[in-house]
């Protein structure tokens, strides 16, 4: 098992230094709230958390490696899980 000292050091050359992500993370995550008030508002629980997370995984992008393709993969995932339920909901499927 990995220690938590490498898994750190793994993960800051994936996503770059946390308080730095973190500061993107953040920062992107107030634009697109405040842009969006009515919108936001109106969000299912569920809409909201994959909002947060691919906004989450963009810092990730943008504060460390690129070319790191789960990154890329996991906002896929979170559109994709919305995109069912609300097809679901619909009777879409």
């Amino acid at each position: 098992m990995d220690s938590l000292d490498s898994i750190l050091t793994q993960r800051a050359g994936n996503y770059g230094d946390f308080r730095d992500q973190g500061r993107v993370s953040q920062e992107l995550k107030r634009v697109a709230m405040m842009a969006s008030t009515s919108y936001w508002s109106r969000m299912e629980p569920y809409q909201k958390e994959a909002t947060e997370m691919i906004l989450h995984k963009l810092a990730r992008i943008l504060n460390g490696d690129p070319n790191y393709a789960d990154s890329w993969v996991d906002i896929a995932g979170y559109a994709t899980l919305v995109a069912e339920k609300l097809q679901q909901d619909r009777g879409d499927t």
